[in-house]
């Protein structure tokens, strides 16, 4: 099925390029889009389609209203933000290689004035203009429960916002006034689902955007064949005429990690997300294969519905973390390719709190918690196993059967339920999980971007789960939001985790450090730490 897929693409593209003539930039390897990865008469590799496995589908392709990397992975070709983090170093540093090419703050921290770049269009001809740059913000501050990040990093929907307004002073100046200094401003605007989406696009689909997304980016949709997958081709129009390298990508859901691997292979697959840590030496050792490290940023946890019985006890909570022997699953699961967690902080984010007293493995003590919290027989309980793998958590249903066998030792009895991958985030975001296993990349490699996107008040029914709430850690977290000097913000960041520590909405598993495996020939791929990667300089040699 998969090579006859490709050989269908293949006639497509050769039809089209014969009635468009020969023209492109230098970087189109010509009208060759089988994916054999066959040279062409002068030696050179005339492969311009890069399939990527991945394993799952997206929820959406409207950035704006959603929370997985499976969604991120295909939307970051198409739209673009503001500003951009520096993806040719891997970083998460600010650089103005996005939408707007220059940017003033003002003495305050509360005005930022952004210079756009000109002669840009959406990929359904619309010229973008800083009132595209209104229309998508002001579409987010008032979407009141659509757009889950818009109140996770700017405060609240509506009057909450930290946003007061954002005006276009001309085509192409935009002001955006905030209530209070916010110092990760530049680094949440470069956030995957800040990116601006055609206004008149938004108009024409209304609800059923998500279906036909129109950005800005180096790729175009083309087609969305659901659970299998997504098509994307080269805009012709991008503002930067030397890129994208390749033609074509299509995003490929195949399940299961292993499966991915042999399809990678077997030439099916160009590019996998998701290598098993256990078979990171089988790829190293095939010559036509190649390894590819994502530096970590990311967490996978254990999260406690603080709302619903036996969770709302503190004590529960940290006799849950005592149960679980982290370093045993972080040992059978993930090789040496990842270290266990005591914190939500990632130990590669500033502010991360390395003096925290680690909850270990302590079976006793989680029995003498559950007795003084009135539970000495335990209590029955769902564990909820995510149904696809990410780089936090590459088997979720084993993951969950280990913690299910030593939950049973301290007398509590866990049933593991799943559903899938949309339905499973839905519920739980809803709060109907009692445990649920999850996990995050931060967006930004800001602290904000952990802490308080995940854990306080404001996140309720966006991205904190749990339902926790906590008013001195939300006192502490706004606070260091207002703060620009970075030894103060770390500061108050390390408090913060002590808050999170005490409290243990959380059991903290692991920071994963996330391989991939691709073709040899593969080149300019370089995955980014937010696991959003942008494919606009990959090509074959």
């Amino acid at each position: 099925m998969k090579k006859t897929f490709l050989f269908l693409i293949s006639m497509l593209m050769m039809f089209s390029i014969i009635l468009a003539g020969c023209g492109g930039s230098e970087e189109s390897s010509g009208g060759n889009t089988d994916n054999s990865g066959g040279s062409d008469s002068s030696g050179g590799n005339s492969q311009d389609t890069l399939v990527f496995g991945k394993g799952s589908d997206a929820v959406s392709l409207d950035p704006a209203t959603v929370t997985g990397g499976p969604s991120f992975a295909v939307t970051k070709n198409i739209y673009e933000t503001l500003v951009n983090f520096n993806y040719k170093e891997q970083s998460t540093e600010v650089v103005n290689t996005g939408l707007a090419k220059d940017w003033e703050i003002s003495d305050d921290g509360t005005v930022y004035t952004f210079t756009l770049r000109e002669g840009v269009k959406f990929q359904n001809g619309e010229k973008f203009t800083a009132d595209a740059v209104v229309f998508n913000f002001n579409r987010w501050k008032n979407g009141e429960g659509e757009f889950p990040y818009y109140p996770s990093m700017f405060g609240g929907y509506g009057d909450k916002s930290v946003i007061k307004s954002v005006e276009a002073v001309d085509d192409y100046t935009v002001k955006f006034t905030l209530d209070r200094p916010l110092a990760p401003f530049l680094k949440d605007l470069a956030m995957s689902p800040f990116a601006i989406a055609s206004p008149k696009a938004i108009q024409k689909y209304g609800e059923d955007f998500g279906k036909h997304p129109v950005g800005t980016g180096p790729f175009k949709f083309v087609e969305w064949k659901p659970n299998n997958t997504i098509t994307l081709e080269k805009y012709e129009d991008y503002w930067n005429e030397e890129l994208p390298k390749l033609n074509r990508v299509i995003f490929k859901v195949i399940k299961s990690n292993r499966a991915r691997l042999t399809a990678l292979e077997n030439g099916e697959i160009d590019l996998m997300l998701g290598l098993n840590p256990s078979d990171i030496k089988e790829v190293k050792g095939k010559k036509g294969l190649q390894v590819f490290y994502r530096p970590p940023l990311n967490i996978g946890y254990l999260g406690l519905t603080v709302t619903r019985k036996p969770f709302g006890n503190p004590k529960v909570r940290r006799a849950m973390n005592y149960a679980i022997n982290k370093k045993e699953i972080v040992e059978a699961f993930y090789a040496d390719q990842a270290k266990v967690a005591v914190s939500p902080l990632p130990p590669t984010i500033a502010g991360f709190n390395a003096n925290l007293d680690p909850y270990e493995y302590n079976p006793e003590k989680a029995k003498q918690l559950l007795a003084e919290a009135g539970y000495p027989d335990g209590f029955k309980m769902e564990l909820w196993a995510m149904p696809v793998p990410r780089p936090y958590m590459p088997n979720g249903k084993k993951i969950a059967q280990a913690m299910q066998a030593d939950l049973k030792k301290v007398g509590i009895d866990a049933k593991i339920v799943s559903y899938d991958w949309a339905t499973y985030l839905e519920k739980a975001s809803k709060g109907e999980a009692d445990a649920f296993l999850l996990g995050w990349t931060s967006d930004n490699g800001d602290a904000d971007n952990v802490l308080y996107t995940l854990l306080s008040s404001d996140a309720i029914g966006s991205n904190n789960y749990t339902y926790y709430s906590n008013k001195e850690l939300d006192k502490v977290l706004k606070k260091a939001q207002k703060v620009t000097d970075p030894k103060k913000r770390q500061e108050l960041y390390k408090k913060a985790q002590e808050i999170i520590h005490k409290d243990a909405p959380w059991v903290p598993i692991v920071h994963s450090t996330p391989a991939l495996a691709g073709d040899a020939n593969l080149a300019g791929f370089k995955p980014h730490p937010t696991g959003s990667d942008r494919l606009a300089r990959v090509y074959f040699k």
